[in-house]
């Protein structure tokens, strides 16, 4: 099957030898001293730096509010109805009723965030064609998955465990399928469209992310970690091997070992790339004429992002 068709499915090799009351998944943390960098790490923040370590400090230290997107936005309603079309019966899966639930998921959004209601500026038509364009996303995803075949064991999971070393990894997970002979698949729905071959490897660190620390919670290596993009129709899937996920392990404590660098020297440098484009810190950034604001007096505490004992993540569809 081709991998640019409408439904395409790319096999993944790799070079390495929202709901109101999310489910948690977490293994035992010792206490948080306070006082002290709280070592905690989520798969959008480990991108953030890799991505540009000053982006990392705007969002996690500086906690500098950016501008909601139409787009964000409704990833972030579209997982939202497919979480919760796995509440109805199989047989009532379909897309109709999907589409039912996209108004209603989009108002509860909207009354948790009031800030979302300049997005359209109460122009209903603009609303009515954003709602439109989810439906779209949710037809194509049927034409990928059959839900009435589908029983998800977990759907916007809370996953947490903290490494040897003590440091914490977490975060949400889309969907958690588990086959009747214990076979895992971690699923995670993406409402852009698939990344061109070359930067594969970036987009399955955080299904890795997720299956290292599902491997760590449960002593058993998931089998299969699928990305589904929406926006183009595609799949990707890779079965991961140990080897795989204790090279992830080390690429993560080795991105701790420079964020914690950076928070106690205070050197969050500029990575000037294409995806500046999309940036809201263009007035913050060295890179384009701005200056950073002045450091929190607590900037060392707040390098782990909020409180590991709490599961709620900062920002719509995080990790999403």
């Amino acid at each position: 099957m081709s991998s640019r068709s409408v439904v395409g499915v790319r096999q993944y090799s790799s070079g390495m030898g929202n709901g109101t009351s999310p489910t948690t998944l977490v293994a035992p943390a010792a206490g948080e001293a306070g006082g002290t960098l709280v070592a905690a790490l989520s798969p959008s923040r480990a991108g953030d730096f890799m991505q540009c370590p000053l982006l990392y400090r705007f969002r996690v230290v500086d906690r500098i509010p950016e501008r909601p997107s139409p787009v964000a936005v409704r990833g972030t309603v579209v997982h939202a109805v497919l979480e919760r079309l796995f509440d109805l019966p199989a047989g009532r899966r379909t897309l109709e009723a999907a589409g039912l639930l996209l108004a209603p998921q989009w108002e509860r959004i909207r009354q948790e965030s009031p800030e979302l209601d300049a997005l359209f500026d109460g122009d209903p038509a603009a609303l009515a064609d954003w709602l439109a364009s989810a439906q779209d996303l949710l037809a194509r995803w049927f034409a990928m998955e059959d839900p009435t075949r589908l029983e998800p064991t977990d759907r916007e999971v809370y996953v947490e465990t903290r490494l040897d070393d003590g440091l914490l990894l977490r975060g949400y997970v889309d969907r958690i399928d588990v086959s009747t002979d214990g076979r895992v698949r971690i699923v995670d729905y993406k409402t852009g469209r698939a990344p061109s071959e070359y930067t594969e490897a970036k987009a399955m660190f955080q299904m890795r992310f997720y299956a290292l620390v599902l491997w760590r919670l449960r002593g058993r290596l998931p089998s299969q970690l699928q990305l589904v993009y929406l926006g183009s129709g595609e799949i990707l899937r890779y079965d991961p091997e140990e080897c795989d996920l204790l090279a992830t392990e080390r690429k993560i404590k080795a991105l701790w070992a420079a964020i914690e660098r950076a928070a106690r020297t205070g050197d969050w440098r500029p990575s000037p790339s294409r995806m500046c484009e999309w940036c809201d810190h263009h007035a913050l950034c060295p890179a384009q004429g701005g200056v950073p604001p002045p450091l929190p007096e607590d900037a060392l505490l707040r390098v782990g992002g909020p409180s590991a004992s709490h599961p709620q993540l900062p920002g719509l569809d995080e990790d999403g």
